[in-house]
């Protein structure tokens, strides 16, 4: 077997949490691709949502840069399992005992919206976006956190699909509420090892009685 090649650290501390997920990638650019991805959601910048603050470029006019355009492959092409990242994630909180879940947490369910210009994307359409208290043109994905009102830090998320996207809107089987998929989320999570003694949602989820 061919020897992988070194691959440029993270900052500080951070190198020693990355190199953790090292065997879930198969390429240097990847791994490097990773480093540099962690780096930008922990660096103090503003909308670090945005490719080109993730990489510490000027806004728009530094979208053509390189590693703006090589954080753009990471995300949208590189093939790497996002949910395979993300068990191995939830496995470290669970072994360190400052994070390890236990029977007093709770799951918190709730939902987050962006505005997103357009109609091609996946899972966008005009709903509801809690973020800006109106309905706008957007995603929104509902995400379940871990809590003991100590510390926090999020489980599982999955976007909405709005009804429009499919054949058959609301009737079509494939088609699945809010609240269908945060009972989803709150299962896998307490599946995954995240004992808890309650899930706790906002009103908007107690509307539903099968919940």
């Amino acid at each position: 077997m061919t020897a992988r090649h070194p691959c440029p650290p993270a900052p500080g501390p951070l190198e020693d949490y990355a190199a953790r997920f090292d065997d879930l990638f198969f390429s240097l650019a990847q791994r490097r691709g990773f480093r540099e991805y962690l780096t930008g959601l922990l660096a103090p910048r503003d909308r670090n949502k945005t490719l080109t603050c993730l990489a510490g470029a000027v806004p728009t006019a530094g979208a053509g840069g390189p590693l703006v355009q090589r954080l753009q492959f990471f995300l949208s092409e590189s093939p790497w399992e996002a949910e395979q990242v993300n068990d191995r994630r939830l496995e470290l909180l669970r072994k360190q005992e400052a994070t390890a879940p236990h029977d007093g947490g709770v799951i918190a369910i709730d939902d987050s919206g962006d505005r997103k210009d357009g109609t091609a994307t996946a899972h966008v359409g005009r709903q509801w976006l809690g973020r800006y208290g109106k309905t706008d043109n957007g995603i929104v994905t509902v995400t379940t956190v871990w809590t003991d009102g100590r510390i926090y830090y999020p489980l599982h998320t999955q976007p909405y699909t709005p009804a429009h996207h499919f054949d058959r809107g609301r009737a079509d089987p494939a088609f699945r509420t809010k609240p269908q998929i945060s009972a989803t989320l709150a299962t896998q999570g307490k599946e995954a090892g995240f004992a808890c003694r309650a899930v706790v949602a906002d009103c908007a989820y107690s509307t539903s009685d099968d919940w």
